[in-house]
C-alpha cells in the first residue's frame, strides 16, 4: 500500500497504557496525596520552641477604697505579711512622691486602677507608681486652674473628689452632691457628711445614729465646718470631674432614699419627709 502521510486535522489515537503504566501512575498518585497529607499534619506537630510566657498577675484598685484597704490588698497581693504595707506608705514623704500639701499622707493618691505585678514588685514600689499615676491625673495645670475657679486649691479638690466619691454612686449624683458641698462651704455650714463620720470610725454603713454626730475629731462635719483635713477615700476622674465642674444648683441637702433614688433640694422640709422616707423603708428591712 502506497505512504499516506496523515492530515493534520485527522484524529489521534492516544496511546494506551499497559497494566504496568497504570500501576505506575496509581502508585504516584497515591504518593502526592500522602504527601499532600502529611505536610500540614507535620506542622501541627509541636516544636521545640519557648513558651510565650503568661502575663503577669494584676492588683486592682476601685475607685473609693481608702487607704487601708489598698494596703490590705497590696498585702494580699504580694503575699506579705499584714501590716507590710502600711509599714512601707510611712516611709518619709519623698519615698512616694507624695505632694507637699499631703503632708506624708498617702490617702486620695492611691489612684484606682489596674496595676501589674512583675516578678520582684515590692511594696513600695507599687504605692510609688499608684501615687506617680495619681499625680499624672490631678496633677496637672488644668485640674490646679479648675479648682481655682471654684474657691479650692488641688488638695482640697482632692478632698471634695473623696467626699463626692463616698456619698454617690453614679457621675451624675456625685455632681450634685459636689455642689451641695461647695454650696455648704460658700454658706460656712457644716457639710454634715455620714461619709466622713465613716471614715472616723473606720466602717461603711448608711445608719449614722445621734451619738455618732457628737464623735470628736476633725473628720466629724456634723460638729465641725470647713473641710476634713484630709480626703476619705482614693477618687477616680469622674468623681474629680464632679468636684471642679458641678452643675448649678441651690441644694443644700440630700439622702439616698432607695438604690438609685438620690434626692436633693433646698428645702429643710422636703429635706425632713425624705429623711422619714428612708427611715422607715430601713426600718421595714430590718423587720423583714
Amino acid at each position: 500500500m502506497p505512504y499516506r502521510p496523515s492530515s493534520p486535522y485527522a484524529p489521534r489515537r492516544r496511546p494506551r497504557l499497559t497494566r504496568r503504566g497504570r500501576r505506575a501512575v496509581l502508585a504516584g498518585a497515591l504518593l502526592a496525596l500522602a504527601a499532600a497529607i502529611a505536610v500540614p499534619l507535620l506542622l501541627l506537630l509541636p516544636r521545640d520552641r519557648p513558651a510565650t510566657p503568661p502575663p503577669p498577675p494584676t492588683l486592682l484598685v476601685p475607685e473609693g477604697r481608702r487607704a487601708a484597704q489598698v494596703y490590705e490588698a497590696v498585702d494580699r497581693a504580694l503575699v506579705l505579711p499584714d501590716g507590710a504595707a502600711r509599714e512601707a506608705a510611712a516611709a518619709p514623704a519623698a519615698a512616694l512622691g507624695l505632694p507637699a500639701a499631703a503632708g506624708g499622707n498617702p490617702e486620695g493618691y492611691l489612684f484606682p486602677a489596674t496595676y501589674p505585678l512583675p516578678e520582684g514588685t515590692t511594696a513600695e514600689g507599687l504605692l510609688r507608681y499608684m501615687v506617680a499615676t495619681a499625680a499624672r491625673h490631678f496633677g496637672t495645670p488644668a485640674i490646679a486652674e479648675a479648682a481655682r475657679a471654684q474657691g479650692l486649691d488641688p488638695y482640697q479638690a482632692l478632698i471634695v473628689a473623696s467626699i463626692a466619691q463616698a456619698e454617690a454612686d453614679t457621675p451624675d449624683d456625685m455632681a450634685r452632691v459636689a455642689r451641695v458641698v461647695h454650696n455648704r462651704l460658700a454658706r460656712d455650714m457644716p457639710l454634715q457628711m455620714d461619709s466622713t463620720l465613716n471614715y472616723a470610725l473606720g466602717r461603711s454603713t448608711v445608719d449614722t445614729t445621734l451619738d455618732d454626730t457628737r464623735i470628736a475629731g476633725p473628720y466629724n462635719t456634723y460638729a465641725r465646718t470647713g473641710l476634713p483635713p484630709t480626703p476619705i477615700g482614693n477618687p477616680g476622674d469622674q468623681a474629680m470631674t464632679a468636684a471642679l465642674h458641678p452643675p448649678a444648683g441651690d441644694w443644700l441637702y440630700f439622702v439616698t432614699v432607695a438604690p438609685g433614688d438620690t434626692r436633693f433640694t433646698a428645702d429643710y422640709a422636703t429635706h425632713q419627709a425624705n429623711v422619714a422616707e428612708f427611715n422607715e423603708r430601713r426600718r421595714q428591712e430590718r423587720t423583714q
